[in-house]
């Protein structure tokens, strides 16, 4: 083992890395949860959620006359350090811990506080001259840091989530562009419906998405209503008058947005509801974005014995035992990311279900669970965009193919021969496997003229009237 130094807590002392700027209470975290593999430092938004946090609070105590300015300049430049990426490594405690987040509060504490020490000329563990709690914690509890510093993370987080939706929409609507004159069979029930174009397809998947990106910034608005001042249960114990408001203030300049404080600061210490306001925005994401993946697999099925539409571009062989074969490898990792993030949105539902009296203390898995399904979703969609959308090709003469030798092209006879006309044209099809068009032509209900125009893919595409 390396050099150690030793720090006491409540449960007596216990021995820390010596060039460690966590601290005791860090250590008893990194001791007694070891169980996601999925750490602090895993969430660089989250740890400059802490930063600014705590940040904004020392700024606040310093303006209320209640903090050192020499100690608070120490806290501010310690957290500059933190938000500008040093320091990282020292936020090594596992993500899913019981505690509500104190280690979580207190590993952030012991960081600053010792990184403090060193700016002002002290060693590590002289928490004399400043301290975790009585300094960095001042004013604050982990019940009103760790959620405030959650709700920063995630708006941040939120902006890397709706660029990769943007970057994806645009992918989308590229390839709607370069496919608007493709004619293609559309279907309903996975049976043949009426013709469409395959830009018209790829238009609906880029609008779809669209949709969604207004959603999930409407969501992140939430969480610019903070508790800070609320301290252990909302009642503001320990901390002074005014603290509430100048420390969402001081908040908002750090993030560069307005923050304002809860009207409620009790209800608002154990309501998560904007989380699960959030996550279900990032289900319904996720459920349109394995829709489009589900047919952009059934659409490039085959290759000739499947639909057959468009090509995916190849990214590795399909099989070990069969020759030649190629998947839909991306859309299909897509779709499990989408079932992992719509599986995500019901721990999110229960952990903020199990809100007890004046706290949630299952607030470490919501807040690794959401911020994962942001993570998988980001990386979901830039993956599906590189490697997948901007490469797809479209198999226009088979589609063309498709498109007249389709029973469905019945469907723009009806207002001129009639309904039943038509029901019996498509029967007669159907059971012979002669075309619609010949079929017309041999009962003498259309022109050939007429029916060419009638016919023409052009014609079939939007609302028109009959003559």
């Amino acid at each position: 083992m390396g050099l150690t130094r030793v720090e006491s807590d409540l449960l007596g002392e216990l021995q820390v890395p010596q060039e460690a700027y966590y601290g005791v209470q860090s250590q008893r975290a990194i001791n007694n949860f070891k169980i996601s593999n999925s750490k602090l430092s895993h969430y660089p938004e989250f740890v400059k959620g802490l930063a600014q946090v705590k940040w904004a609070a020392a700024k606040t105590n310093f303006e209320l006359d209640v903090l050192d300015e020499k100690i608070y300049k120490a806290i501010a430049e310690a957290c500059q350090e933190i938000l500008s990426g040093k320091f990282l490594e020292e936020f090594p405690i596992d993500m899913i811990q019981g505690g509500a987040g104190t280690s979580v509060n207190m590993n952030a504490n012991e960081v600053i506080a010792n990184r403090a020490l060193e700016i002002l000329g002290h060693q590590k563990g002289e928490y004399q001259f400043c301290s975790p709690n009585d300094h960095v914690n001042l004013s604050q509890s982990t019940n009103d840091a760790y959620p405030t510093a959650l709700k920063v993370a995630v708006f941040e987080m939120n902006k890397t989530v709706v660029h990769s939706l943007e970057k994806l929409v645009k992918g989308f609507e590229s390839k709607a562009k370069e496919f608007e004159n493709i004619i293609k069979m559309g279907r309903t029930q996975l049976q043949d419906a009426v013709p469409m174009t395959l830009g018209q397809e790829f238009g609906g998947f880029a609008f779809t998405l669209k949709k969604e990106i207004q959603a999930l910034n409407f969501a992140s608005k939430s969480f610019l209503e903070i508790n800070m001042g609320a301290t252990a249960i909302g009642t503001g114990l320990n901390a002074v008058p005014g603290y509430a408001e100048l420390c969402a203030k001081n908040l908002g300049e750090l993030m560069k947005q307005e923050v304002v404080s809860a009207e409620n600061l009790v209800e608002a210490t154990s309501d998560t509801s904007g989380f699960v306001a959030y996550s279900g925005s990032l289900k319904k994401l996720a459920i349109k974005l394995s829709k489009i993946c589900n047919d952009l697999r059934l659409l490039s099925s085959g290759p000739r014995t499947g639909l057959n539409e468009i090509q995916l571009p190849p990214m590795q062989p399909g099989s070990s035992i069969m020759p030649g074969k190629v998947n839909p490898v991306i859309p299909e990792v897509v779709n499990q990311v989408c079932f992992k993030v719509i599986g995500n949105d019901m721990t999110i539902t229960m952990a903020s279900e199990a809100a007890q009296l004046q706290l949630n203390v299952m607030e470490p898995v919501l807040a690794h669970t959401i911020m994962e399904s942001m993570m998988w979703l980001e990386n979901a969609m830039d993956t599906l965009l590189d490697k997948c959308v901007v490469g797809i090709k479209a198999n226009v003469e088979h589609n063309k193919e498709l498109v007249m030798g389709s029973i469905g092209i019945v469907t723009a006879l009806n207002p001129y021969i009639g309904y039943k006309a038509s029901t019996k044209i498509a029967k007669e099809a159907l059971e012979s496997g002669r075309g619609v068009y010949e079929l017309v032509l041999e009962h003498n209900l259309l022109s050939k003229e007429k029916l060419d125009e009638i016919l023409d893919p052009k014609h079939m595409l939007a609302p028109h009237k009959s003559k």
